[in-house]
């Protein structure tokens, strides 16, 4: 099993396209090991509705990345403290699904500092009642990977304050994530190490004391790599367009009135939407709704266009902050 290993690599969307590369393109004839830490992101699992997972205004106001993966499964908070891997095999028949067979190195590892890790219900590593790895994986032409996270130092604020989205203001039939209660690793060591010595750790064990061997990426598979960050994982309609059809309500209390905002969504657009409430105007509020039809579900694309418009005209004494707040935020 090679090792593809750059520590100083921390863009999601190069580390995703990197495993895809490995996927798709490395010679069948090996098993590879990929190690990878991201900078502040949410990784959005392949039938989630990207909306519907993150809360948008800490999103935004922490810069921190969305990114979809290519695997199932739920929304994931990832920073410098959380230690992703992901092994890449051959789809024998046997393997997919068997989240056993690739968390038990993991989870021997872990026990040998002393971390009673076992693997509950279908892909999740827990000490006790406290998850501290969710696993997933994807299977393409007879090659599959299975990837994992370490909670191993992540900030637990931001993991809740990240994928606090609220559930009543969308309706979709998009996989939804459950929420567990986390726990970081370095709770249950006996003694403090950094991550790197954690990764350390990892290898030894998985590779049982051996000096793993790596592979390198040459200069055309870092060609390739960039590309398929540019042409899919960096692509807001991979991201966001990808989403399945879902509706938005949102309600708000202003000191001009009260507004229901309501939007059918369809591939990260705006199909149809619809403004009511006991606000006075002089504009037509159906006027402005029919604008909305065709623009992104995304704060800048909104936000475009309603620096455009005249929102008195439309809805009163209202201003521009309140009236995204609407669309997005709590």
């Amino acid at each position: 099993m090679l090792l593809i290993d750059y520590p100083e690599l921390h863009d999601p969307t190069l580390n995703l396209a990197i495993e895809e590369y490995a996927l798709r393109h490395l010679p069948g004839g090996h098993e590879y090991l990929i190690f990878y830490v991201n900078k502040p992101s949410i990784i959005i699992g392949k039938n989630q509705n990207t909306a519907e997972e993150i809360n948008a205004r800490y999103v935004e106001d922490n810069g921190i990345h969305v990114v979809r993966r290519l695997s199932g499964g739920g929304a994931v908070y990832h920073d410098l403290g959380n230690l992703n891997f992901s092994f890449v095999t051959n789809d024998d028949g046997k393997s997919f699904h068997n989240f056993r067979k690739f968390t038990e190195p993991v989870v021997r590892a872990l026990r040998s500092l002393g971390v009673e890790a076992e693997l509950t219900g279908r892909n999740d590593l827990q000490v006790g009642e406290r998850k501290i790895s969710g696993n997933a994986q994807f299977a393409s032409k007879g090659r599959m990977f299975s990837h994992g996270t370490l909670l191993y130092d992540s900030d637990m604020e931001a993991v809740a304050a990240a994928l606090n989205a609220n559930p009543e203001k969308f309706k979709s039939k998009s996989t939804k994530s459950v929420r567990s209660r986390v726990a970081n690793i370095t709770e249950f060591l006996s003694e403090p190490m950094s991550i790197e010595a954690f990764k350390a750790k990892l290898l030894a064990s998985i590779y049982e004391g051996r000096t793993p061997e790596r592979y390198v990426l040459t200069d055309e598979d870092w060609s390739a790599v960039r590309r398929l960050a540019d042409e899919r994982y960096r692509s807001w309609d991979w991201n966001y367009g990808r989403s399945p059809v879902f509706n938005v309500r949102k309600t708000k209390r202003l000191s001009a009135g009260t507004y229901d905002l309501r939007l059918n969504v369809e591939g990260g657009v705006i199909r149809e939407a619809a403004v009511y409430g006991d606000f006075f105007s002089v504009g037509e509020a159906a006027e402005f709704a029919a604008k909305l039809a065709g623009v992104r579900y995304d704060a800048k694309a909104i936000g475009e266009l309603v620096d455009t418009l005249d929102l008195m005209h439309y809805f009163g004494p209202v201003t521009r902050d309140e009236w995204m707040d609407l669309f997005f935020y709590e």
